[in-house]
């Protein structure tokens, strides 16, 4: 068994897995958490009312995970954004210290809590790497043009001898936070659906604490994706409905922006400009079609409601 690093206990930490109508990927994480060593407390999986086999899929591991399984079957489809927020909500309510996201199209390395906990006693937002399906390194946007609200694509890859880097985003495929945080500023924002919502949770628990990405391989993505080579970068293909909420959801963030006084109209609407030109770039390169620009001018039109509606108010925290 791999020793448990010092100042760090994997029984407190919490696996979240959200899944909808992929039990042939949700299989491949399950089995790469029973070779975890050392393992989780509990995994916590939560499906966005499936109509496929998944809840016999997950009655099938439940003997051999190894670790509690704890599934909860939601009676709608609340996107990606709506079953994490409910993820993090059932971990933090069965006493999580530290709660891992994940989406059910990659698999953990079988170290990949230890090497996560290595780095718990010094921070409480982290971020580790991960394998793209291919077995390259996959390089992630870590930081964010904050006024803009969009991610900076030339950051550094690289680490220097420290091991890590600051960020002030994050991915929900991933992200290693503690449950102080969460408490500060509450679970994640279910209006969303899909997109933007963990850059918004990442950039928000940045604001509490040091958020930190690690130079540690804890994943592998199993799901392959149509991809546009650009060198040192990919951009990967999209659908109509991701062009929908990219928009849509450029609101939200103004809202939140709006709400820790940050915003700036020029700015922000210089990133929501550059987004709109980002993905009719990935219609002609990736997808090599120019059909699907309607859904971005959709998602302008219902952000602009969303936007003014002055009523609107942020997640609130679990502080008691």
């Amino acid at each position: 068994m791999t020793a448990a690093p010092v100042g760090f206990d994997p029984a407190t930490a919490t696996i979240v897995v959200v899944t909808f109508n992929r039990s042939n990927l949700l299989t491949g994480l399950l089995d790469s958490i029973v070779l975890m060593d050392p393992k989780p407390g509990r995994v916590v999986v939560i499906d966005n009312a499936s109509s496929d086999d998944t809840t016999d899929v997950v009655d099938a591991y439940r003997e051999r995970l190894g670790t509690e399984l704890v599934y909860r079957r939601l009676e709608t489809n609340t996107g990606g954004s709506g079953g994490f927020s409910e993820g993090m909500r059932t971990a933090y309510e069965l006493g999580s210290e530290w709660i891992w996201m994940m989406d059910d199209d990659v698999e953990v390395l079988p170290d990949g809590l230890a090497r996560m906990g290595a780095w718990a006693p010094r921070f409480k937002s982290i971020q580790g790497r991960r394998y793209d399906y291919d077995g390259s390194a996959f390089y992630w946007q870590y930081r964010i043009a904050e006024r803009m609200g969009i991610p900076i694509p030339f950051a550094p890859a690289g680490f220097d001898a420290t091991g890590f880097k600051p960020m002030n985003s994050g991915c929900f495929e991933g992200m290693f936070i503690h449950r102080s945080i969460v408490r500060q500023i509450g679970l994640p924002d279910p209006r969303f659906f899909i997109y933007w919502d963990d850059q918004m949770y990442g950039w928000l628990a940045s604001r509490k604490t040091q958020a930190v990405i690690v130079d540690e391989f804890v994943l592998r993505r199993t799901r392959e994706i149509k991809q546009w080579d650009m060198g040192i970068r990919h951009m990967n293909a999209s659908s109509n409905a991701y062009r929908y909420y990219i928009m849509r959801n450029r609101a939200y963030l103004k809202q939140y922006y709006r709400a820790h006084d940050v915003y700036s109209p020029v700015l922000f609407g210089l990133g929501t400009s550059m987004t709109f030109v980002k993905e009719l770039i990935r219609l002609v390169f990736v997808e090599r079609t120019v059909r699907g620009t309607s859904n971005l001018f959709r998602g302008l039109r219902d952000g602009g409601t969303i936007g003014r509606d002055r009523s609107w108010r942020p997640m609130p925290a679990l502080e008691a």
